[in-house]
């Protein structure tokens, strides 16, 4: 049996400290500008973790935050308009499915509050040319060794996984 070597983590939740994660290139290619690299790596979604430090809520529309992890903060933004977005009604034309989704992203946006501890996860994406998270998900983190405990794991893994994985073939 042959060993696999995975050459991306394109649909894989990578977890990264706000310096890693701000520090991503974003793809020069106008086909599919959803790409994000790490050393050569195509890289779509994240998973961050810190303390939420600034909220803008606009009811309806969407909610705005960042999340600072002391290595820098990474803004956020997660859409609650799904109701009223026909892009969205579009990609999710079942409204039962679409009325779930809307119901975890209100769920999400009434957890995040200035001074809580978040694990935030979502896609990685750009807006006006700056860097930032369409989150897919927020969970409140009442361990008090979590922050520490992420930092430890985006350690080890971008020693031993992200930083030896092969760069895809050009």
């Amino acid at each position: 049996m042959q060993k696999q070597v995975v050459t991306t983590l394109h649909d894989t939740h990578v977890k990264l400290l706000a310096f890693d994660l701000l520090s991503l290139k974003q793809s020069n290619s106008s086909s599919d500008p959803t790409f994000f690299y790490r050393r050569g790596i195509p890289l779509s979604r994240v998973e961050t973790l810190g303390t939420v430090t600034l909220v803008d809520h606009k009811p309806n529309k969407f909610l705005r935050f960042a999340i600072d992890d002391a290595t820098g903060c990474v803004p956020c933004i997660l859409w609650l308009n799904h109701h009223s977005s026909p892009f969205l009604a579009r990609r999710h034309p079942n409204p039962d499915h679409l009325r779930l989704i809307a119901d975890a992203a209100a769920r999400s946006a009434a957890l995040v509050r200035i001074g809580a501890v978040a694990r935030v996860r979502g896609r990685i994406s750009s807006y006006k040319g700056a860097l930032q998270v369409t989150v897919s998900d927020v969970v409140l983190e009442r361990d008090p060794n979590a922050e520490m405990l992420h930092w430890l794991d985006c350690v080890y893994l971008a020693r031993n996984c992200y930083n030896v994985l092969p760069a895809p073939p050009k």
